[in-house]
């Protein structure tokens, strides 16, 4: 029955192709550009950690003795974040922070590099699931060594020795020399979601949170030693005397991340974060015991806003564009259908019932839909072809997966079959005696 009510929505697409043409035109670019802003939403806000999010956390406590009420801070002072980390309270736990280092590769002819190097822990690697091409990541003796290691990203390794396994080459750093160890195999998560703080303090403007991995990932102890100087506070309290010396100054500049098994580790690590803040309150450090959080990963993201206002505001924009396509469809079959006065009514004499003519016109905007939406395909890919070119930093890993194929299809027919219904049942309305008397 489908397949007849198919071939008469056909055969009544086929007799008048300009208002067809049109139809399918208004669909496919209405889905085109309402589903080319959706993809970019869905990439920038899934879950960079899939599986695991729920177990990563971020604590956070109010260092500051002249603290008025506020949230804490999104970063920790030196003593904090290593108090913390060394008491080694959670299943694993990392500390990350991130500068700007110069790098040159010994034995190349490229010039020295100036790039971002980010400095953690050993157990960054386990806890983020970070894929590895060759070797492998430090070890927790490493840290507390101070070992002269690395870990580069792939896109490094390319550029520096033309992507062969650079496993125990020699990069240097400032003016250390440092061992390769690990190379990293393509990763691109989407936030980097371990470098994100400030969110609430940039009005929207987040984008940055999607830039590339860092290229040279060294142990913190290491980084503090051969970028001595060279670290960036998130913000003061009290100056510090030497710019870019942190460790002893009254600054916030260090994350740290802890990963937690189940809900009874979560709340003890709670009880832990309160009982240190408590300690330091009596030895005169802190004077806040009340302001501690400790915030899930996707509780920190969308905490700090990720996905940039301006990709919000197109999305929007591009769907309320897709409801004017689909009112002018609505009138261009009403029209369309209403024509077929005659028609409809002599059918409706000869015994169709009204669920029929109603089920063939929603049959006929059924198809419509079908292919508006690979029409609205096309002008997808395209979009997102054209955002690829884009000056963005997440520019480089939009795409259409097979998830948005598949939703991109159901809007369109869905889309289509809504705009149907009014005309569909205005048809079906249509009283044989007066049309066929007409005729």
């Amino acid at each position: 029955m489908i397949g007849y009510y198919v071939e008469l929505a056909a055969h009544s697409l086929r007799r008048n192709k300009v208002l067809t043409a049109l139809m399918i035109l208004a669909i496919a670019v209405g889905i085109g550009a309402s589903m080319t802003t959706l993809t970019i939403m869905h990439l920038l806000s899934g879950d960079p950690l899939r599986g695991r999010s729920g177990q990563v956390f971020y604590p956070q406590l109010d260092a500051n003795p002249d603290s008025k009420g506020r949230q804490p801070y999104d970063m920790l002072d030196y003593p904090s974040a290593t108090d913390l980390w060394s008491a080694h309270r959670a299943d694993r736990q990392a500390l990350v922070v991130n500068s700007h280092i110069k790098l040159q590769a010994p034995g190349t002819r490229l010039p020295p590099l100036m790039l971002s190097m980010l400095s953690t822990t050993s157990d960054f690697f386990p806890m983020f699931d970070v894929p590895f091409r060759f070797g492998r990541s430090w070890t927790p003796e490493d840290d507390t060594a101070h070992a002269r290691v690395a870990v580069i990203s792939s896109d490094l390794n390319d550029r520096l020795f033309g992507g062969e396994n650079s496993v125990g080459r020699t990069v240097r750093l400032k003016n250390s020399d440092v061992r390769v160890v690990g190379v990293l195999a393509p990763w691109r998560p989407s936030p980097l979601f371990y470098d994100v703080r400030g969110g609430r303090f940039s009005s929207g403007d987040t984008a940055n949170f999607y830039d590339k991995p860092e290229g040279v990932i060294t142990p913190f102890s290491t980084a503090l030693e051969i970028n001595d100087g060279g670290f960036q506070p998130f913000t003061c309290w009290v100056l510090p005397i030497t710019p870019g010396h942190l460790q002893n100054s009254q600054c916030v500049w260090i994350a740290l991340w802890v990963q937690l098994g189940d809900s009874a580790k979560v709340d003890a690590y709670r009880r832990f974060l309160d009982g240190y803040v408590a300690q330091q309150q009596s030895l005169g450090r802190i004077t806040r015991t009340d302001n501690t959080r400790l915030r899930s990963l996707t509780e920190w993201l969308d905490f700090n806003g990720v996905v940039p206002s301006d990709v919000k505001l197109q999305t929007s924009l591009a769907f309320a564009f897709l409801a004017i396509c689909l009112c002018n469809v609505v009138g261009l079959l009403l029209a369309k259908f209403l024509r077929r006065g005659g028609e409809i009514g002599l059918r409706r004499a000869m015994g169709a019932t009204r669920r029929a003519v109603f089920t063939q016109c929603l049959v006929e905007a059924g198809v419509i839909g079908v292919l508006g939406g690979l029409g609205g395909l096309l002008l997808t890919v395209l979009g997102l072809w054209l955002v690829r070119r884009q000056p963005l930093p997440y520019a480089d890993f939009v795409h259409l997966d097979v998830s948005m194929f598949v939703v991109t299809l159901l809007i369109s027919v869905g889309a289509s079959l809504l705009a149907g219904l009014l005309p569909a049942a205005r048809a079906s309305l249509v009283e044989p005696a007066l049309q066929l008397k007409v005729l």
